[in-house]
């Protein structure tokens, strides 16, 4: 089954690295687009079938993984304590609030991530192009390891294809579910495939895939990507998002489509989620899932530079989410989480820790939850839903 290679979007899409060769480029989107598929087309069905019952109120998305997974980081005793650290944050929460949790991993494919610069300003006074992902360049700061190269494309393919089989060997049965962000459209157009069953087109990189709030643009071409694709789909929504827009789009990515195929990913911050969430609610209200990405919209910065979050904004986040979802008659139906299994000290408790640098910074970006606070933030939630 070849994949869509040759087809690209005549719509403009934002975010996409600026290769160093379009030549190398074709020719991998022609190689990608003879590979087997990641994920087989009945994965995508599966999910949609358990995203159906969330959107019923029978079950809750709990999506949790890496910011930015990194290639040296994707090895199978990697993998398996991510999915383990999943998996016990699924139980925590099924035993708390008495509801089974679909677990999504950020997994096995979010080797990309949007930039809002183009250029970073080294201490020195050089400018190197940004790190976008080890799906696109590497995070070296010099000018050859910041160079996008569509061969890395490949790696991710081979590294997404390894994680996998470590899920299949040592977890089966479809636990968990792997996602990342829809971003690169030169990796997933050419892994888009026709499902032989059924003759719909799908995602074959992962069963379930999110566009960003970079990219989610009505006209744009992820947008008429996710279009054309069967797979449940998610797309983010921050604060400062276009009520028209998002009208739009939930239009065209629910029209003629069952219950669970879409899912707003809300990420607003804790001091503006009360103001916007309503109001997007009032519009759509039971058309959609409902999930609450609170990392994002909570991302400051230490008085050295470094990203942080702090945990009580986050938990701020996720208890005025489930309120208002309460408040509207509607059910919460899941969680976005960047964690880690690793010992890291990225969030932080206290504003007075953001006064010095991170000593276990680890993350390839964004700041990630650790075992203790994603099982607090995981806790406080399931404590939330079984109190309404």
């Amino acid at each position: 089954m070849s994949g869509l290679a040759g087809l690209r979007s005549p719509r403009p899409a934002l975010q996409q690295p600026q290769w160093n060769s379009q030549e190398s480029l074709s020719a991998v989107r022609a190689e990608l687009g003879e590979r087997d598929p990641l994920a087989d087309c009945s994965v995508h069905r599966r999910l949609h079938d358990q995203l159906t019952e969330v959107a019923r109120g029978e079950g809750f998305v709990l999506q949790a993984g890496d910011c930015a997974e990194t290639f040296s980081d994707s090895g199978s005793d990697r993998v398996m304590a991510k999915a383990a650290q999943l998996d016990d944050l699924s139980q925590l929460f099924e035993n708390i609030a008495g509801l089974p949790a679909v677990r999504i991993g950020r997994l096995a494919g979010q080797y990309a991530k949007p930039r809002s610069e183009l250029m970073e300003t080294l201490p020195d006074g050089r400018a190197v192009p940004v790190y976008r992902g080890d799906a696109v360049n590497g995070t070296e700061p010099t000018l050859e390891s910041r160079a996008a190269d569509p061969k890395r494309l490949l790696a991710a393919y081979e590294h997404a294809r390894t994680a996998l089989r470590t899920l299949d060997d040592e977890v089966g049965d479809g636990r968990p579910y792997t996602s990342h962000e829809a971003l690169l459209l030169d990796y997933e157009e050419p892994l888009t495939r026709v499902c032989a069953c059924h003759g719909e087109t799908y995602a074959s990189s992962a069963p379930f895939l999110w566009i960003g709030d970079r990219t989610r643009q009505p006209g744009g071409a992820h947008i008429a990507w996710a279009d054309s694709i069967a797979n449940p789909v998610g797309v983010k929504v921050g604060k400062a998002a276009d009520h028209g827009e998002i009208a739009e789009i939930v239009d065209r990515l629910t029209a003629r489509r069952p219950a669970g195929r879409l899912s707003l990913i809300v990420r607003m911050g804790a001091d503006r989620i009360g103001h916007h969430l309503p109001q997007l609610l009032e519009r759509f209200g039971d058309r959609v899932i409902w999930i609450c990405d609170p990392m994002h919209g909570n991302t400051i910065k230490r008085a050295t530079g470094q990203k942080a979050r702090l945990l009580p904004a986050v938990l701020e986040e996720i208890e005025h989410f489930v309120r208002i979802l309460f408040a509207a008659g509607l059910r919460p139906g899941g969680l976005h989480l960047e964690v880690t299994p690793a010992a890291v000290d990225e969030c932080v408790e206290f504003p007075s820790e953001l006064c010095s640098p991170a000593m276990r910074f680890r993350s390839a970006c964004d700041p990630r939850l650790n075992v203790a606070q994603a099982q607090q933030v995981v806790g406080t939630a399931a404590k939330l839903l079984s109190a309404g």
